[in-house]
C-alpha cells in the first residue's frame, strides 16, 4: 500500500486481515504524516484483538530480559554534539527565522519607500505650476565652473554656456592646477572675450575651486556647474524663476546622461530618471532635498556664505553644503525644466571610482551634520531626510546582499511561492514607479527595457561601493576628488521638454 490515502481506518482494516497469518502483527510507515495515522490506530487494534482472546506481552518477556537490560539508562557522558544538540538546532531554526523577517523587512521599506517617492515625486510634478516672473526683473547671474585636468570638455562647455539665454550673465572659469593643458587652452580661447573670466589657482581640490570662483563673483546669485556639463539654452532661465523670495537658498537643476555610448552609462541614465531625479521631486514636498548636484545648482550668494561655504573635509562637497543650508532655515527647491547633460563614465572602473567618491562623501556629510538626526528643529529634514539616508543609504543596503541571497535559497526550500511573490511584488512597483518617471522625464519608454536587468546588476556593484565606502571610513582615511578621462561625447539633446514650463524671454 502506497502513501497515497494512508488512513488509521486503512490500517486498522489491513491489520484484521492479516490476523490469521501468524501470532506477530509488524506495523510499518514510510515517515511524514502516516506515522500520525498507524499511532491513532493503535487503541483500536489493541481493543479488537483482546475481544478476540489474543493475549499481548512484551518483548522482554518473550527473550526472558528485564526491561533494564534492553532499556538501560542513558550514561551521563555524552558526546559534543549530545550536549549541544538543542543549541544548535533552536539556533538554526531561530537563525532561519531572523534571516526570513531581515528579508522580510528589506523588502517592505523598500517596497514603501518605493510607493512614498512615487506618490510625492506625482504630487510634486501635478502641483508644480511654473511661476511667471514678469513682475520683476531677473537678476544677473555668475555662472562657476571649477575644473581639474578637463581640457578635453572644458572648450565646448564655455561654447554652451555662452548659448544661454539669459538677459545678464558672466562665467568665471576657475582652473585647480591642472597637470593637464586644461588652464592654457581655456585661457588661450576666452581670455578676452567680455563675459569669461578665466582663472587659475594652486590644486585644492574643488570645494576650493568653487569657493575661489564664488569669491570672484560679484552678483547676488551663482549657479555651480561641473567643467564635463552642458545646460541646454533655457537651463539658467528656468534655474531663476525659483527665486521668488528670500527663503529659497538654492535650486537644482535635473542631470541626464549626454554620452549613451554602451550599457554602463545607459544603466547610469536609467538611475539619473528614476532614482536621483525622481527623489528629488518627491523630497522638494517637504523641504529635504539633500543634495543641489554639482553639475547644475543656483544657489544665493548669502546662503552660501551664512553656511560656511564649500568645506574642504567630505568628498561631496554639493551634499555637505545643501545639508547646511537646509540647516540654516533656507529652502531648496527643485527645478526639472533646468536640465544639464553630463559626462557619465564610460568604463567599469571609471564608474566604480566615481561611485566610491559619491558614496563615501555622503557618509561623511552624513557624519558632519549628524545633529539634524531626528532633530525637529530641523523639520522635515532632521525627521525624514536625514533618516532617509541612514535607513536606505547606509543600513539597508549592508543587509541587502543577504536578502537576496535568502530569496535565492528560499526558491529551494518548501514554500518558494512566498519569496517569489514578496519578490516578484517588489520588481512590479519598481517597474512602474520606474515607467512614471519616464513619462515626467519625457524620456523614451524603448530604455525601459534595461530596467530590470539594471536592478540585478546595478545593485551588487552598488553593495561593493557601499561596504569599499565604510570600511574606509571606519578607519578614517581620506582621497581627493580625483578625476575621470574625459572623453567629450556629450551632447545636448534640442528635443526634450519636461514639466510645466514657459518659454524664456527673447
Amino acid at each position: 500500500m502506497g502513501l497515497a490515502g494512508v488512513t488509521a481506518d486503512s490500517i486498522i482494516a489491513r491489520t484484521i486481515r492479516q490476523k490469521g497469518n501468524g501470532s506477530m502483527i509488524l506495523l510499518h510507515d514510510a515517515g511524514g504524516d502516516t506515522r500520525e495515522e498507524t499511532v491513532k490506530a493503535l487503541p483500536a487494534i489493541i481493543q479488537y484483538f483482546k475481544k478476540n482472546g489474543y493475549e499481548f506481552t512484551t518483548i522482554a518477556d518473550i527473550l526472558d530480559k528485564k526491561k533494564i537490560e534492553l532499556m538501560p539508562v542513558a550514561k551521563d557522558e555524552q558526546s559534543f554534539w549530545g550536549k549541544y544538540y538543542d543549541i544548535v538546532v533552536v539556533g538554526f531554526f531561530l537563525g532561519n527565522r531572523f534571516f526570513f523577517y531581515v528579508f522580510l523587512t528589506a523588502i517592505f521599506l523598500a517596497i514603501g519607500r518605493i510607493i512614498l517617492i512615487g506618490i510625492l515625486a506625482t504630487r510634486q510634478f501635478a502641483d508644480n505650476k511654473k511661476i511667471k516672473n514678469t513682475a520683476r526683473k531677473l537678476p544677473p547671474v555668475s555662472i562657476v565652473v571649477p575644473a581639474y585636468n578637463e581640457e578635453v570638455t572644458a572648450i565646448k562647455t564655455i561654447e554652451s554656456l555662452l548659448k544661454t539665454e539669459y538677459p545678464v550673465f558672466n562665467i568665471i572659469f576657475v582652473d585647480d592646477g591642472s597637470k593637464d593643458n586644461t588652464y592654457k587652452a581655456v585661457s588661450e580661447a576666452y581670455a578676452q572675450h567680455p563675459q569669461v573670466k578665466v582663472l587659475t589657482k594652486p590644486n585644492g581640490g574643488k570645494a576650493s575651486a568653487l569657493n575661489f570662483g564664488i569669491s570672484h563673483a560679484v552678483n547676488e546669485y551663482v549657479v555651480c556647474i561641473d567643467a564635463d556639463t552642458q545646460l541646454k539654452t533655457d537651463a539658467i532661465y528656468h534655474l531663476m524663476t525659483y527665486f521668488t523670495d528670500e527663503q529659497i537658498g538654492a535650486v537644482a537643476g535635473t542631470v541626464k546622461v549626454g554620452n549613451e555610448t554602451n550599457i554602463v552609462t545607459k544603466w547610469q541614465s536609467i538611475e539619473y530618471i528614476t532614482a536621483q531625479n525622481m527623489d528629488r521631486r518627491a523630497f522638494d514636498i517637504i523641504n529635504s532635498i539633500t543634495v543641489v548636484p554639482g553639475a547644475i545648482g543656483a544657489f544665493r550668494k548669502a546662503a552660501i556664505f551664512r553656511a560656511g561655504g564649500f568645506t574642504y573635509d567630505t568628498l561631496a562637497e554639493d551634499c555637505d553644503l545643501t545639508m547646511r543650508i537646509l540647516k540654516e532655515g533656507y529652502v531648496i527647491k527643485n527645478c526639472a525644466e533646468a536640465i544639464a547633460y553630463t559626462e557619465a563614465p564610460e568604463t567599469l572602473s571609471a564608474l566604480l571610482k566615481q561611485r566610491f567618491r559619491w558614496s563615501f562623501g555622503v557618509i561623511q556629510s552624513f557624519w558632519k551634520n549628524r545633529d539634524a538626526l531626528f532633530n525637529k528643529k530641523y523639520s522635515y529634514f532632521g525627521m525624514v531626510g536625514m533618516p532617509n539616508i541612514l535607513i536606505f543609504q547606509i543600513i539597508l543596503p549592508l543587509f541587502s546582499p543577504l536578502a537576496d541571497l535568502i530569496m535565492i535559497l528560499g526558491l529551494f526550500g518548501s514554500h518558494p511561492e512566498k519569496m517569489l511573490i514578496f519578490y516578484v511584488a517588489f520588481l512590479l512597483i519598481d517597474f512602474i514607479v520606474g515607467a512614471i518617471a519616464f513619462r515626467m522625464e519625457k524620456e523614451p519608454y524603448g530604455k525601459l527595457v534595461y530596467l530590470i536587468p539594471q536592478r540585478f546588476i546595478w545593485r551588487q556593484l552598488m553593495y561593493y561601493i557601499l561596504f569599499k565606502s565604510i570600511r574606509k571610513a571606519l578607519k578614517g582615511e581620506l582621497t581627493t576628488w580625483g578625476v575621470l578621462k574625459r572623453t567629450g561625447n556629450v551632447k545636448v539633446s534640442k528635443n526634450t521638454v519636461v514639466g510645466n514650463s514657459n518659454e524664456p524671454p527673447e
